[in-house]
């Protein structure tokens, strides 16, 4: 297959890393300086430091509507700020396309919430064959060809397909699922998620409290979902439960290492000017609660998130605030009405 990639940062460089081995791979970087050092020195030193792009790997630069052309299948690795202009820029492409961001774009007013990628697609590009790549994944583990699983998610079966044929072999399992509306809310809702997990971990809560919190967390990603209309099934895969563990536990989550940090007494600003990537937690948790709020699904994890980040209490009143519940039955009808004994 011929594949274009653009996006030069850690996920980019890792997929085109992967894919590399059997296709013909382009990565596109945002500027002709980027593409050149990268090229230069084989290696993508700001984002995967210290791993050697393969021979066949072409670094090149330039607009996504010109990079695409000819390609069999084309891979949006941007952030998910900069999603809607790339699918603009690549409107009338008759190839596939996928995106790898994971979260929501931010509000354009204050009267406005965020949308997930799916949305944005709809808005800005419908003509487009399109879908999502993800699931519980670091870049530099892919990159290095550790063993890895993800999901292609899209309504069209061509784009399924073409996800499959470019990335699955022994180190990477890929596998086809057609609920996009279930992934990118597990993909997003995770971000979250892990914010709270990190603030746990750094309060040395323990174990049983980790636990504990991935969970219930768990319960209000479903609640959410469905209330979107994913399926439930989609919440007990790669992409929810999956994701949800590895981004709440690994050491290379950016979004578990902000709740590290505010658990160390870091401002917001100093956590996340440390990281050097984006966390997607940090700009999607707002839009989050407040979807949540508008569908009458309570997310009390997440609600002590958004009130973490925007200030109004402490690490330790944000986890008291949640261990301080009223007790409530674990076996919750997802999707119901929120109320005191139908929340986390």
């Amino acid at each position: 297959m011929k594949i274009c990639v653009h996006g030069a940062g850690a996920w980019g460089t890792a997929v085109a890393v992967n894919a590399a081995a059997r296709h013909e791979v382009t990565l596109w970087a945002r500027d002709a300086a980027q593409a050149d050092a990268i090229s230069k020195a084989r290696e993508n030193t700001r984002y995967l430091p210290g791993l050697a792009l393969p021979a066949p790997l072409a670094v090149r630069a330039g607009d996504i509507g010109q990079a695409h052309a000819g390609a069999d299948l084309v891979i949006v690795a941007t952030p998910m700020a900069a999603l809607r202009e790339q699918l603009v820029a690549l409107r009338g492409c008759t190839a596939p396309v996928a995106w790898l961001c994971k979260g929501v774009e931010p509000a354009r007013d204050a009267t406005s919430f965020g949308l997930f990628a799916h949305e944005i697609w709809t808005q800005a590009a419908p003509d487009l064959i399109a879908g999502v790549l993800s699931g519980p994944s670091f870049a530099q583990e892919v990159a290095e060809g550790r063993p890895t699983a993800l999901v292609a998610a899209s309504p069209h079966a061509a784009v399924r397909d073409a996800l499959v044929d470019a990335f699955h072999g022994p180190a990477l399992r890929v596998y086809a699922n057609e609920d996009i509306v279930g992934v990118e809310v597990g993909g997003a809702v995770k971000n979250v998620l892990a914010i709270a997990t990190g603030l746990c971990d750094g309060l040395a809560l323990g174990l049983n409290a980790r636990a504990a919190l991935i969970t219930r967390g768990l319960a209000e990603m479903t609640r959410f979902g469905l209330a979107l209309g994913a399926r439930a099934e989609t919440f007990m895969g790669l992409s929810g439960l999956g994701d949800l563990v590895l981004t709440s536990t690994g050491d290379l989550s950016r979004n578990r290492k902000v709740g590290l940090l505010l658990a160390q007494g870091r401002t917001l600003a100093q956590a996340v000017d440390s990281l050097g990537h984006v966390a997607e937690g940090v700009y999607c948790a707002r839009t989050v609660v407040q979807r949540a709020r508008g569908l009458g699904i309570e997310m009390p994890i997440a609600e002590g998130v958004v009130a973490l980040l925007d200030g109004r209490v402490s690490p330790q009143d944000a986890v008291a605030a949640l261990t301080g519940r009223d007790p409530v039955p674990e076996s919750v009808q997802p999707g119901a009405a929120a109320s005191p004994r139908q929340s986390s």
